[in-house]
């Protein structure tokens, strides 16, 4: 008797543990994130791959435990504000923003739904968040040191060409917050270099060809291409003018590799892995307000040979030791 009633019982505990183990598997809780880009999928491909390979090594996966649910402005930032509100809508579990755009579209946009922001500009001064250490609200994230970076990059120019005297600085009025502040450290560092800085404003790529022609007439000695949404979408076409006008150029790490002289920032693709640092803490039940935005800490130069070849420019050795990629 007692051997059949074990024989039921091993009968019974074999068929209910498959079914014990997909109920666990059904139950398991799917979250969903929402990610708002300002660019394009192609453009941010490798820091979307970035987010992802954060969020797999945190035991997230898709389709399993999580969905990314993608919106992108294709560099038009007036859809942005729509475009948070479709992820609102969605009542994703957190919000991912690339950009200060998109971050202060977001902040509009929702004032419950945890936001993480990666590499925007300066967080406090955009009044996204109250302090890097105590955040407040539902944003926290990273944020840059951008205007200093572009300050930085007025330093290479003339330690490249000592005989610098007047530097074309680009400016896109549709991020006017970002300009102000890039150009307010850049004349201060100007001043110390003795360089006299002049904006040339353009509201979008029909403007390009103009602002650059308007350069070359006003005989800068350079040209620097700040990080904007607008001209990091932009960088090849921006590249390509600057070598037309025979103008040494100088910007973000992209716009070096695109073909300008020197490009000088931040690894944005190790930020947008930080992030899901951010995201899993908030999945978790971490409030934002308790995590305190962080900022870079490893800046890159890039230094292209082959541009500074064509422009008849020999790149001083201090220079070239210091860059962490040289192209030939």
């Amino acid at each position: 008797m007692r051997l059949i009633v074990l024989a039921v019982a091993l009968t019974l505990g074999l068929t209910l543990a498959p079914l014990a183990g997909e109920a666990q598997q059904q139950t398991e809780k799917v979250y969903r994130i929402g990610y708002l880009g300002n660019a394009s999928a192609s453009a941010q491909a490798k820091r979307v791959e970035s987010l992802r390979a954060g969020l797999r090594d945190l035991g997230y996966m898709e389709g399993k435990n999580i969905v990314i649910e993608f919106r992108w402005a294709e560099g038009r930032l007036d859809r942005l504000t729509d475009l948070a509100a479709e992820l609102v809508r969605l009542k994703v579990d957190v919000l991912v923003t690339a950009g200060t755009p998109g971050t202060l579209a977001a902040k509009q946009a929702t004032t419950t739904i945890p936001i993480v922001m990666v590499g925007i500009g300066d967080a406090v001064a955009t009044g996204v968040v109250a302090s890097l250490a105590r955040p407040g609200g539902n944003i926290t994230g990273s944020t840059d040191s951008v205007p200093e970076l572009m300050a930085k990059l007025l330093e290479l120019l003339k330690e490249i060409m000592p005989r610098t005297r007047r530097v074309a600085v680009l400016v896109s009025p549709a991020n006017p917050q970002r300009g102000t502040s890039t150009f307010k450290a850049m004349e201060s560092t100007a001043g110390a270099l003795k360089v006299e800085l002049q904006k040339f404003e353009t509201r979008g790529t029909s403007e390009f060809e103009s602002a650059f022609s308007r350069m070359r007439k006003s005989r800068v000695d350079a040209v620097v291409v700040p990080s904007d949404v607008l001209f990091n979408y932009n960088v090849a076409a921006l590249a390509e003018l600057a070598a037309k006008k025979r103008l040494p150029s100088a910007g973000v790490k992209a716009f070096a590799e695109a073909g300008g002289l020197i490009g000088y920032g931040l690894n944005f693709p190790e930020m947008d892995r930080r992030a899901a640092y951010f995201v899993d803490k908030i999945l978790k039940g971490v409030k934002p307000e308790d995590l305190p935005v962080q900022q870079p800490t490893k800046f890159e130069l890039v230094v292209n040979l082959k541009t500074a070849k064509a422009l008849g420019l020999a790149i001083p050795p201090t220079v070239l030791l210091r860059a962490d990629q040289v192209i030939q």
